[in-house]
């Protein structure tokens, strides 16, 4: 049960539990910034014009380019990793 909680899925992207960790909390951290930043622009629509779509866009980016460096090293299959991390979509190398 552990291991099932806490490793199969960060072994399955070829990371540690503190390397995955360090990667969740980044990507968390970016998409609060951003959901600010949004609030913010919702209440005073000339502030933060493109800061929203632009982290969605780095944000996925990151994402789509960290699943295809484990799919190339064998860590993950793509269908896998996808379903496990919650993400809808296919993501193709």
């Amino acid at each position: 049960m552990i291991k099932r909680l806490f490793l199969e899925h960060p072994e399955s992207l070829g990371e540690t539990y503190f390397e995955h960790q360090r990667r969740a909390f980044g990507f968390g951290g970016s998409m609060v910034l951003a959901g600010l930043a949004c609030i913010m622009h919702g209440l005073v629509p000339a502030l933060f014009e493109k800061t929203g779509s632009s982290a969605v866009a780095q944000l996925n980016e990151r994402m789509s380019q960290r699943l295809r460096l484990a799919n190339a090293s064998g860590s993950a299959s793509s269908d896998e990793s996808i379903r496990d991390s919650g993400l809808k979509q296919r993501v193709t190398a």
